[in-house]
């Protein structure tokens, strides 16, 4: 599908970037009001064309934004399209997977919505290559403002936020994570680099454990967990200092974890 030349008087639809609320699979949800701008619902609010993670999820969001901002649509009325299953395991931020058919309402006029299960979509999250179709279609992007969790655990962690690297998941078998875990300290100890990464919740308590056991004393860790939420925790010592310290952190809650000097 190449970019599809416009009839006289057609207009393309925009692709927006909505953000979601942090709190996905946490026990409490945070105030929507208060984390997402309301600018940002309103315009949510009038979109009916979607491409997202997960339609459940993405129903409930919408669900949420109603009852500040009423939708254009019920929720059932939505066109909710959801990236495959590939995309999910595999992530689509190399280029290999083709989502411009995902974008044939913009090319009909229609503005259509981007979100992922929590946070900025294509950050942390799949949709690059929604992102990727819509400039090679001619479809402006237009990111809107919202939580962004690296952002807010990077500013909260007291670590270089001037040089900074968010390197995705790190191994879960045991002795390729320490490997990893040691070049990431290593590379922010030579170059001041503050290196950010992320775990799926139930692996959080095994995660700070590897790296209280892995890292050097005077290396800096910081977490942040629950964001946006009431009960949300943001915290940075250094390693020497955690390990006489019980953990913070709970198996439920997604964290953010940083590392540097």
């Amino acid at each position: 599908m190449s970019t599809t030349p416009l009839k006289p008087g057609q207009v393309r639809g925009k692709l927006y970037l909505v953000p979601a609320p942090l709190d996905f699979g946490c026990s409490t949800e945070s105030d929507l009001q208060n984390s997402m701008p309301v600018g940002t619902l309103t315009i949510a609010a009038k979109l009916n064309h979607w491409v997202c993670e997960n339609a459940k999820s993405t129903r409930a969001y919408l669900k949420r934004v109603n009852a500040i901002v009423e939708l254009s649509q019920p929720v059932q009325a939505q066109q909710i399209k959801e990236l495959p299953r590939e995309v999910h395991k595999k992530g689509d931020h190399t280029g290999n997977f083709d989502a411009r058919p995902l974008l044939a309402p913009a090319l009909e006029g229609h503005d259509m919505g981007l979100v992922s299960e929590a946070g900025m979509p294509a950050v942390a999250d799949p949709g690059s290559s929604v992102v990727r179709a819509a400039h090679d279609l001619g479809i402006k992007v237009v990111p809107l403002t919202g939580p962004v969790s690296l952002l807010l655990a990077l500013a909260a962690s007291g670590l270089n936020g001037q040089n900074f690297a968010f390197v995705g998941y790190l191994p879960q078998e045991g002795s390729e994570r320490v490997q990893r875990i040691k070049e990431l300290e290593s590379y922010a100890m030579k170059t001041g680099q503050t290196q950010l990464f992320i775990e799926t919740p139930y692996r959080n308590a095994a995660m700070f454990q590897a790296l209280l056991q892995a890292l050097q004393p005077n290396t800096r860790v910081a977490v942040s967990s629950g964001l946006t939420l009431e009960t949300g925790v943001c915290l940075s010592d250094y390693v020497k200092n955690w390990r006489q310290k019980p953990s913070p952190l709970n198996n439920s809650t997604p964290v953010v974890f940083a590392l540097g000097r």
